[in-house]
Parts: C-alpha cells; structure tokens; sequence
C-alpha cells in the first residue's frame, strides 16, 4: 500500500470542484438508467409532457395515455391529507 501526501484543498480548488457536481451527477443517472435498460431489456413507464410512455431500452418511446395536467403550488405550502372514514 503506498501512503500518499494529503494536501487540503483551498476554498477556491473546493468551490470549482463542486461547480461540476451536478453535471457529474446527471451524467451518473443518465448512465445508469441505460446500463439498467440494456442489461435487464425492461422498459421504464414514466410521465413526458404530460403523457404517460413507455420507454424501451433501443431508444423508442410508446404512448400510454394522458395524463391531467397537475396543481402548481407555491414552495413551502404545506399540504393536509383529508381523514377518509373507514
């Protein structure tokens, strides 16, 4: 096992190396959802513009149905659930 020097990082080495998390991020996803398309050949049901499709590990896409458009709610609203009597 070799020992390396440990040098800390600057706030500004640390700053630009988190500007890059969220690229990294959606490239990791993005590339494991198509890993996982390709090695089990399953398909993905997921909402696109309002629609609900079928997407397949070659690429292509199948409509299922539409979907109503939902409620915009303003950030922080806090939601109740309504008591349903059983």
């Amino acid at each position: 096992m070799t020992s390396h020097a440990r040098h800390p990082l600057s706030e500004r080495a640390m700053q630009i190396a988190e500007r890059s998390f969220p690229e990294h991020a959606a490239m990791s996803g993005h590339k494991a959802y198509q890993a996982t398309l390709k090695l089990t050949g399953a398909v993905v049901v997921k909402t696109s513009q309002g629609r609900i499709v079928e997407r397949r590990a070659d690429g292509t896409s199948v409509f299922i149905k539409n979907m109503p458009m939902g409620k915009r709610v303003k950030p922080g609203l806090i939601l109740k659930r309504d008591k349903q009597s059983t």
